[in-house]
């Protein structure tokens, strides 16, 4: 874990404007996965300001989830419909923002390349911060850098 959390350091460490955007569904809800997301925002925040936070869920979400959520120091945003369109709709609006240079998604779905190559294309950095367990090649080449929470050194 010590791994993860240092090239979070590494990757962000140059003082810039961060917006992060958690795809809940994909991260947090599956059972398996137990991610810690406020110690993965403060390492965030030790490479930059971390202007934005959120994470997506579906209206399916635990009242207990949501306020976990916010007691991790996220803004909880959720969707009626699909959680991808609602975040890609708000990752856009954070890539015509001049204040933001760095956008960073956690999520494991490779629906979000599209985002990565628009942000690129706008001159933001790119990082995709996933999980080890069956996490997508083509996801990663599409991110200028790539973080596996639960890599080994």
């Amino acid at each position: 874990m010590c791994n993860f959390f240092n090239k979070i350091y590494k990757i962000l460490s140059k003082r810039r404007n961060i917006a992060l955007f958690v795809d809940g569904p994909n991260i947090i809800r599956p059972k398996e996965f137990r991610i810690d997301l406020q110690k993965v925002k403060s390492m965030v925040a030790k490479g930059g300001k971390v202007k934005i936070s959120r994470v997506y869920l579906d209206q399916f979400a635990s009242d207990k989830l949501i306020e976990a959520v916010v007691n991790q120091g996220y803004e909880p945003v959720i969707s009626t419909g699909d959680v991808d369109t609602l975040l890609v709709s708000e990752a856009m609006e954070a890539i015509f923002n001049d204040n933001i240079d760095v956008i960073a998604l956690m999520t494991r779905d490779t629906d979000m390349i599209p985002v990565l190559s628009r942000a690129k294309a706008r001159g933001k950095e790119t990082v995709i911060i996933g999980l080890a367990s069956g996490f997508s090649k083509a996801l990663s080449k599409a991110a200028d850098e790539t973080i596996l929470y639960g890599e080994r050194a």
